[in-house]
């Protein structure tokens, strides 16, 4: 039986080097020494490859300089609410598969763990720009949020909109405020809470880095995906649903919670990434 793929949008990567990482870690890489696009140019030189220091994985790939990369995904019901979640990520290279190769064999490149924070696609030089959720942003804004047992209370009191997320209303907060103003409302929240009920209601303040853009350019795609630009390149985001990674993926890589990514060929004969998470077996755990 075929499967079917939902387009999730598009990437370039003008650098010719493609990168798929852990979205928590991708500014870490500049800390340890090389930036991230040194690193993963040197595994593309050879192919592609799996880069993993502390814990910043990614895996790197040669890849068209010269035109949009089309990504999509397969999907299978989810073990926490059987939505559907994305079973097999794909991402066309734009580049010729390898005459020496046979195409009837995957060429294994690794394997990556599912990033409680989110997976990047994205150009290795556009992503050394990557602001992380500790940077600061470049508009000097942010979004403040407040949810939680008294949050029609602090409404009255302090109003705020609902903002639509996943298919459901959302939090309550504002979007886009210069980032002083941003601190002085949630203070005010956070003031009121502790004066009149010490806790019950949650505030958070999300300053625009790439790590929030990313996570909220999908607030409205069924699967968490959206793109952004980073570096001045196209970077897709996605944002795994938590009851599902707590279900599927918690505990990572020091769990074995990782899944292959391969090099394969498609019908046309030209090279696709592929990151392959298999359906949650419900069967196997009781066992």
């Amino acid at each position: 039986m075929s499967e079917t793929f939902v387009d999730l949008g598009s990437v370039n990567a003008p650098s010719g080097v493609l990168v798929l990482g852990m979205a928590g870690w991708i500014d870490c890489w500049r800390e340890l020494g090389r930036p991230l696009s040194e690193r993963a140019r040197a595994a593309a030189s050879s192919g592609g490859g799996h880069l993993h220091e502390w814990l910043c994985e990614a895996v790197a790939v040669p890849a068209a300089a010269d035109r949009p990369l089309k990504v999509r995904a397969t999907t299978s019901p989810s073990p926490f609410d059987e939505e559907p979640s994305i079973a097999t990520l794909e991402i066309g290279l734009g580049v010729p598969w390898p005459g020496t190769a046979d195409r009837s064999v995957p060429l294994r490149l690794g394997d990556l763990p599912v990033d409680r924070c989110g997976t990047v696609i994205g150009d290795a030089a556009g992503l050394d720009a990557w602001t992380g959720m500790n940077d600061e942003p470049a508009d000097g804004r942010a979004d403040v949020f407040y949810w939680g047992r008294y949050a029609d209370d602090a409404h009255a009191q302090f109003g705020g909109a609902r903002i639509p997320q996943y298919g459901g209303e959302g939090p309550h907060g504002w979007l886009d405020l210069p980032l002083a103003e941003a601190g002085t409302r949630a203070a005010e929240l956070t003031a009121w809470r502790d004066r009149l009920h010490g806790n019950g209601l949650m505030v958070s303040i999300d300053k625009h880095t790439d790590f929030h853009r990313f996570r909220r350019a999908g607030w409205h795609h069924p699967l968490r995906a959206g793109a952004i630009e980073v570096g001045g390149c196209q970077v897709l985001g996605i944002e795994w649903d938590q009851g599902d990674h707590s279900m599927r993926h918690r505990g990572e890589r020091d769990a074995g919670q990782v899944y292959r990514v391969t090099l394969e060929a498609d019908t046309a004969g030209e090279t696709v990434m592929r990151w392959t998470i298999p359906p949650h077996d419900l069967d196997g755990e009781e066992e």
